[in-house]
Formats: C-alpha cells, structure tokens, sequence
C-alpha cells in the first residue's frame, strides 16, 4: 500500500525533543522499506518549520529534507492538482494547503495519508487520513508499513 507523511510526522523524527520522536522515526525507517510518495509540499512545510519555528539554521534543515529525499520518491504538485485541491476546499471543508497535499497525495497513488492534522479515519476519495501516534491506528500502520521479520 502506497503511503505518504504530513510535514508534522518528518518534524517529530528531526525534534529530539518531541514525545513523538522515536515513534516518528520507527514509521520513517519502516516507509524506507515500503512504497512511500513525499509531497514536495511537506518536505517544503518541514524545512520551513525547522528553519523558522525551531530556530535550525537553513543548511541543516535542508540536510533534513535531504535525507528524506533520499528515502522517498518526491511528487511535486502540478497544475491539475490545484484545480483539484480548490474544489476540495469547497467540497469537502479541507483547508487549502491540506488540499494540495491531499490532491498531490491522491494523484501519486497514496492510500494513506499518516498526519495528525487531518480528520482521522476519514476517506476521502480513496485515501484514509490516519494519525499514526493514536493508539488504536496500531493495525493500520502495521497493514501499510510491515515491520521487517527478524531471524
């Protein structure tokens, strides 16, 4: 199952100082290993938010959105994703920068969308919003992000 991160997941794996960070960074190393799509958009949102909100200096949060290009396959928005987002924004009460990411997550073929921001367990034209930090979502990230079997 194709899956992709929100900007929050790739923020708590870089912050040391989050209570989500080891569960952030198991849920990186196990996408490494799975069929994992990053937005351009949220590698954009997490530099912005390492750089600006947490004081990091440009070079090492870009660094950060490095590594995680090297991880992941980037899907950068286009044109048709914005006609989509705008529309979702009227449709379904997204707001706009959530609709870009959807849309752009939608048309790279992602099922999942792991964030806390977004209504959890809501589908919305074949992709489920799941926050991967509650609980009770534990069998659906195991679905979309199989651990590796040890010997």
């Amino acid at each position: 199952m194709r899956v992709t991160f929100d900007s929050n997941v790739l923020i708590y794996a870089v912050s040391h100082s989050d209570p989500r960070h080891a569960a952030a960074t198991a849920l990186i190393d196990r996408a490494a290993r799975a069929d994992c799509r990053q937005t351009l958009q949220s590698l954009a949102e997490c530099f912005n938010v390492l750089n600006r909100k947490y004081g990091m200096p440009a070079r090492e949060a870009y660094g950060w959105v490095r590594t995680f290009q090297r991880l992941f396959a980037v899907v950068p928005a286009d044109g048709s994703d914005l006609e989509v987002a705008a529309g979702a924004v009227g449709r379904h009460g997204l707001s706009f920068w959530d609709a870009m990411l959807w849309a752009t997550s939608n048309r790279a073929g992602c099922r999942m969308l792991f964030s806390e921001d977004f209504q959890d367990g809501r589908r919305l034209e074949g992709v489920l919003f799941v926050n991967p930090f509650a609980p009770a979502n534990q069998k659906l990230v195991d679905l979309a992000l199989p651990e590796l079997r040890r010997r």
